[in-house]
């Protein structure tokens, strides 16, 4: 056993730590036999012989070494006879580990793994029901992205945010990193003066004068959900339960932006029973964000790549909000039941959006996400495992498995329901299925036996569906629902005509959203030689679009066409753009391009230290990056 000297926190700061007396009850802390957790191969927990039922977490956040002191505080429940309770940890410099009566435990780290970080196992005593550790996180933690001033829209203030999805919470606080774990939290966290802080938990509105601030999660969470941002940021409402957050130069265009959230959280509500996370908010964060959302509760991280300017890209907004059901309130049991979180939720988010706007409009979000995952499973290869819907990630990164099959196959899977059994069934089902099982885990066989009883209660609707061949068959099954939008026919219709000669500044194209200029790119011929998009380019200035989903689709063809009058804003975008959905083809477009990659690396070179461990994680691979490059 080893035990770690740990340079201590403020002791100011920690005075005001909540004791025992002031968290929340739990239930009896001695497990029965009948709880049992699912067996996950990405974390070295064992919760069914010890698991964190609450924690109180101390946190001092420095910038200036790049690092988090913390201390974790867990109310644990054990089975009977256990002897130890282990945690999921990331290169933490652990210090200490004391029980709830200030003595010291045995612990020890066991061995490093790349990916999955060491084993923190502490010995109990007989009757141990608090533990609490004291460590510090490294420089590396792949959770956090510390930014410079100059790397924040302000200029001015440094800026830190997190990202545990799927197994980087434990970078930055000692967990049991499953999402078939659940606890509650309470938090103290000091932070510079002037700085706001932020977590998935009750959230403040104005900064404090002294940089301390008080969080409370209520909800029982799993530890991916774990979330802080801190940073020069400003709140602004925008309805009685919803409002945003982000840096003062951004914050009225994201208010403008997402000044329709109240509606989708009604409409929402109206579909599948009340919001039980009180407050809906969201946090524009800085370009680096390396995903278009992510839904911590009570406070959805989103990237300003969905700043359009004209409210267009919020079907992002109506996904988090969805998650709030799906996933947040229903989880996955492991990553290995992902579809059940982002299936789920790709399917209630274009009914929130057709709830909204209309059945036309979530059609040709429907028919895009049909391109997608079509496009993935060509990639992949159609009889490649993570095609199926159950996925197998024993050994693996679980991030590297998480493609958009699970979103996008996951909602035809839900859609193909709906359309055997009606609409009006498959939402009481839907309800009931919330409300049953809220705050609680579900697997995919779980899930399967509650379909079949409650729902495909007959062989024929069971044969209809083909449950088998969509969860656990490879590709895209032959029951494939069919998706024609007629605004999408129109937007052919114009590229066919362009094709055949008529110019491009006498399209009809005025009525346009994001979605239809997405489906004229990509309908476009692969080869187009440089006169004729030059022709597209004057007509309507794709290369200087202040629309990142446009950009990304529009540099596809002038990569692989060598239009090198957009060069310049390929080079801008990869720099100032962290999100990874659109990193990764337009690196690979550049690597198409020019097989040698010196291109490609020589703007990554530039680019990389602007991306979230997330993203550089791939695009390392992408580029065969190592640290001789840096």
């Amino acid at each position: 056993m080893r035990k770690l000297l740990f340079g201590l926190l403020p002791l100011a700061f920690f005075a005001c730590t909540s004791s025992s007396e002031e968290t929340s009850e739990t239930a009896d802390q001695t497990m029965t036999q009948e709880q049992k957790y699912a067996e996950d191969a990405h974390s070295y927990s064992e919760p069914n012989s010890a698991v964190v039922k609450h924690l109180d977490l101390d946190l001092y956040v420095n910038f200036e070494i790049k690092k988090i002191k913390g201390i974790a505080t867990y109310k644990i429940e054990t089975s009977e006879g256990a002897t130890q309770i282990v945690f999921d940890t990331w290169k933490l410099d652990v210090g200490m580990v004391k029980d709830g009566q200030g003595n010291e435990l045995e612990f020890e780290m066991g061995e490093y793994d790349p990916t999955f970080g060491s084993p923190l196992i502490v010995n109990l005593g007989e009757n141990t029901k608090e533990v609490s550790i004291t460590y510090m996180t490294n420089p590396e933690a792949k959770a956090l992205q510390w930014l410079s001033p100059e790397q924040t829209a302000g200029k001015a203030m440094p800026f830190l945010f997190t990202q545990s999805q799927a197994i980087l919470a434990r970078s930055w606080v000692p967990c049991q990193d499953s999402p078939g774990i659940r606890f509650t939290y309470t938090a103290n966290v000091q932070v510079s003066k002037g700085m706001l802080a932020l977590m998935s938990a009750v959230n403040p509105q104005e900064k404090s004068e002294d940089g301390k601030y008080r969080f409370t999660m209520e909800q029982p969470i799993p530890s991916y959900l774990m979330a802080m941002a801190v940073g020069d940021i400003e709140f602004a409402p925008i309805g009685d339960r919803t409002g945003v957050y982000a840096e003062p130069s951004m914050l009225e265009a994201s208010a403008y932006e997402f000044d329709e959230m109240d509606e989708m959280l009604v409409a929402a509500e109206e579909l599948y029973g009340a919001y039980v996370w009180e407050r809906y908010d969201l946090i524009v964060l800085p370009p680096s964000f390396p995903f278009g959302g992510m839904e911590n509760p009570r406070l959805t991280f989103c990237t300003p790549t969905i700043i359009a300017g004209d409210r267009s890209l919020t079907a992002l907004v109506a996904h988090e909000l969805a998650h709030s059901w799906s996933g947040n309130l229903v989880t996955n049991a492991t990553w290995d039941d992902f579809w059940l979180n982002e299936g789920f939720t790709v399917y209630f988010e274009r009914r929130i959006m057709e709830a909204v706007y209309g059945r036309e409009y979530s059609e040709m979000l429907a028919e895009l996400g049909m391109q997608d995952v079509k496009g993935t499973v060509d990639r992949l290869g159609h009889e490649h495992g993570d095609t199926h819907l159950k996925l197998d990630l024993d050994g693996r990164d679980p991030d590297e498995g998480l493609t958009d099959i699970a979103y996008e196959k996951g909602y035809f899977f839900l859609r193909t329901i709906e359309e055997a059994v009606g609409r009006e069934k498959f939402d009481a089902f839907l309800k009931g299925y919330f409300n049953e099982n809220a705050f609680e885990v579900m697997d995919t066989e779980g899930f399967l036996t509650i379909l079949n009883e409650k729902l495909l209660v007959t062989e024929e609707l069971q044969n209809a569906v083909n449950v088998k061949a969509w969860v656990y068959g490879p590709g895209l099954p032959e029951s494939f629902p069919d998706v024609n939008s007629s605004r999408f026919d129109a937007v052919e219709s114009a590229a066919e005509k362009w094709i055949g000669g008529t110019p491009a500044d006498e399209l009809n194209t005025a009525e346009w959203t994001t979605h239809e200029w997405l489906h004229f790119l990509r309908n476009l011929p692969n080869e187009l030689n440089t006169e004729k998009l030059a022709e597209l380019d004057n007509a309507f200035g794709f290369t200087n679009s202040g629309n990142n989903e446009i950009l990304a689709a529009w540099f596809q063809h002038t990569i692989r066409n060598g239009y090198t009058a957009a060069d310049p804003a390929v080079e801008a975008f990869l720099i100032s753009v962290g999100r990874r959905k659109f990193l990764t083809p337009t690196y690979e477009a550049l690597i198409e391009a020019d097989p040698s990659k010196e291109k490609a690396r020589a703007i990554y070179a530039k680019a990389r230290p602007n991306y979230h461990a997330v993203s550089t994680g791939t695009m390392d691979a992408l580029l065969d990056w190592n640290s001789e490059n840096s």
